[in-house]
């Protein structure tokens, strides 16, 4: 066999793979792991279900395989999007607008949404997965916070850890009431409103504002 045919198949079975996971990710939000089957994937793929065990184990692997796959995808957005310079609310924004996009372009950050509640009860190794998911974003948003709290534009009254668990708390529940009532709650607007109540919340008091604006020593 050449070396072009080789790439060519190489590229194929990758292809198929990708195909693969898009749809079980259609499927796993639509109707949650317990009504996805392998055969339902196969027939939305428009492949055969040989072709589906190609490529993976059982469904519990594409599952597994199909959320690394998203988060990693939302994770290496988030991060380049968010840089060390960032001012912290302007990247609290980005990463509010990031989980917009995602929520909105297609049925993925519903795929992840869906599993996560649905693990709670039902598999408990993919729950413990959706804990470190969890996790990493909580860690990731109280350094923009504790960042923030250095440079003195947010203010120090305030634990990293619980304003990350009340940020990821407040993305999700929007995100939640959207996806079970879209005709009452516009995600935007909510996440917004989110947005400004953050900015308020953090914002520095008269005193750390004038250490901010070089009125006096900064906090670091």
């Amino acid at each position: 066999m050449s070396a072009a045919r080789a790439r060519g198949r190489g590229d194929g079975r990758e292809a198929s793979r990708t195909q693969l996971v898009c749809a079980a990710i259609d499927c796993f939000a639509r109707l949650g792991y317990q009504g996805t089957t392998i055969d339902r994937i196969a027939r939305d793929a428009g492949v055969t279900k040989g072709a589906v065990y190609y490529h993976f184990r059982d469904k519990e692997q594409l599952l597994f395989d199909a959320v690394k796959d998203h988060v990693g995808e939302f994770e290496r957005q988030v991060l380049a999007e968010v840089t060390p310079e960032t001012d912290a609310m302007a990247a609290l924004r980005r990463v509010v607008d990031v989980c917009f996009f995602h929520a909105t372009v297609s049925n993925h950050r519903r795929f992840i949404i869906t599993l996560m509640i649905e693990a709670l009860d039902t598999n408990p190794r993919l729950s413990i997965e959706f804990r470190n998911i969890l996790r990493r974003m909580r860690d990731f948003l109280a350094d923009v916070v504790r960042d923030g709290q250095r440079r003195g534009t947010l203010r120090t009254g305030v634990s990293p850890e619980a304003a990350a668990a009340v940020i990821a708390g407040g993305i999700m529940g929007a995100e939640i009431q959207h996806y079970q009532d879209r005709e009452q709650v516009d995600l935007r607007a909510t996440l917004d409103t989110l947005v400004e109540q953050l900015a308020a919340w953090l914002a520095p008091r008269g005193a750390e504002k004038r250490k901010a604006a070089g009125g006096g020593t900064r906090p670091w």
